[in-house]
């Protein structure tokens, strides 16, 4: 099968009484991104850059906001389901890079820990998968 890159993109602000959960992990911060799901902008963006590598959508025509049963779900399991949907499809994912563009929070002792939540839902080794966060 050839090669092919996806480019994935999130954004949602923050909002109060919410978790703040980026790359698949709880991130201690007084505010939370909005959104249906978790809103965790990391796996939405990487779950949008697979999905789009395979040819196969976005992740709101898989996993619209309209629907109840995706309210509040783990971002770890739409990722888990994009990957069995490309995996099916006969692909596998070579390496996934992020950047995280915020102000705040402080990432960098966060990142190892993404990495891995990433990793494992896509059955790839830590070593290929790198965030990078900035401001």
């Amino acid at each position: 099968m050839n090669n092919r890159i996806g480019i994935g993109y999130d954004i949602h602000r923050f909002v109060k009484g919410r978790k703040l959960v980026l790359g698949g992990i709880a991130i201690p911060h007084p505010k939370g991104l909005d959104g249906h799901s978790d809103a965790d902008v990391v796996l939405h963006a990487v779950s949008d850059a697979l999905l789009g590598a395979a040819g196969k959508g976005d992740i709101g025509e898989h996993f619209p906001d309209t629907d109840k049963k995706y309210k509040d779900i783990s971002s770890l399991i739409l990722l888990g389901r994009v990957y069995e949907l490309i995996a099916g499809e006969g692909y596998r994912v070579g390496n996934v890079d992020v950047v995280i563009q915020a102000e705040a929070p402080n990432l960098k002792s966060h990142k190892p820990r993404m990495k891995a939540a990433i990793a494992k839902a896509l059955h790839i080794d830590g070593g290929f998968v790198n965030i990078k966060a900035t401001t």
